[in-house]
């Protein structure tokens, strides 16, 4: 596929990427709110990945109808790169902010730039800054800080999550950086979505959820306690808002900025999500934890600009239009 050439914007650039890390980290109290209402992180799962392949779906009839035809080999990694990375990351993403306040939540699924980092070092032989091994050693006792390991205040079932959360998303990033080409993002997030749909239809028990479940009303909680709507209002808003738009942000984030500069500024969802969280559920952290949290988010930074990287492939799909994250 050709991708057309624009001119450079970097502050724009900034701003899709901003946006899009504000939205991902708005939706980690929304899912909250929607999970304590009674649907499981797998339903919760399957209904994001449902909408995100229906969207981009007929986004692609109306762009681009070449993309529906794929080869096999290209199918199969659309599939794993769907269940093991797409369908994996969100779903586990969901388990720990449902054991763990979001913001820490996403300091564990974080980490995963520094197993990027580390994988591109140790098996794909990349050359990175010897800064890297200061940064991974700043995100350790960080996080050991934040979950406060020494009393262990946190649910180990949600550190557990939030870790496995932080492969899936590293295996995301690293197969899409290295194996997708000829495909566009909006391809790569309609066929993903698509087989990780297929996976949760099989697996989150969907046709357990009561009748009328959608109909029932539901509080936004916290400071928004008196908002009550239907609960297909918030879960609408998860699909649209908290997965289709801000992917869409950060794919559009490419155009203009690198894919690193997008990754750092990406980061900011856990800034985001913490004040959200504090400001919506009245999540808050002891002084020692923030502290903690500023020295994983810095570390996290430092790891993401440790790479070193040739220029990016012409043919490479993902240097041109695959987004850093899509949690």
């Amino acid at each position: 596929m050709t991708v057309a050439t624009t001119a450079k914007r970097p502050a724009l650039g900034a701003l899709y990427v901003l946006t899009g890390a504000f939205l991902f980290g708005f939706n980690g109290s929304m899912s909250k709110v929607v999970m304590q209402a009674g649907i499981t992180p797998e339903q919760l799962t399957l209904f994001r990945v449902l909408g995100t392949a229906v969207i981009s779906g007929v986004v692609l009839v109306i762009t681009d109808r070449s993309q529906f035809l794929i080869s096999r080999r290209r199918l199969a990694w659309f599939a794993a790169l769907g269940v093991g990375g797409l369908a994996m990351v969100q779903w586990l993403y969901s388990v720990a902010i449902s054991l763990l306040p979001v913001g820490v939540a996403l300091l564990f699924e974080y980490t995963a730039v520094v197993l990027i980092a580390l994988t591109a070092r140790l098996v794909f032989k990349e050359q990175v800054h010897p800064r890297l091994w200061w940064a991974i050693g700043a995100v350790l006792v960080g996080l050991a800080v934040v979950a406060q390991i020494w009393d262990s205040p946190l649910a180990g079932l949600g550190v557990l999550a939030g870790l496995g959360a932080a492969v899936a998303y590293a295996f995301y990033f690293l197969g899409g950086e290295r194996s997708v080409s000829g495909a566009s993002a909006m391809s790569v997030a309609f066929w993903a979505s698509s087989f990780a749909t297929a996976f949760w239809l099989l697996f989150s028990r969907w046709w357990e959820i009561p009748a009328g479940t959608f109909t029932e009303p539901v509080s936004f909680g916290g400071s928004l306690d008196h908002i009550v709507t239907p609960m297909w209002l918030p879960l609408l808003g998860i699909v649209v808002f908290g997965g289709f738009a801000p992917f869409t942000l950060i794919f559009a984030s490419l155009r203009h900025i690198s894919a690193t500069a997008s990754g750092i500024l990406a980061s900011s969802e856990v800034l985001f999500a913490f004040v959200v969280a504090w400001l919506w559920l009245g999540e808050t952290l002891a002084p020692v934890q923030i502290a903690g949290s500023a020295v994983v988010l810095v570390a996290i930074v430092v790891a993401q600009t440790a790479r070193v990287t040739p220029d990016p492939d012409p043919d490479d799909a993902f240097a041109r239009e695959l987004p850093p994250e899509y949690p």
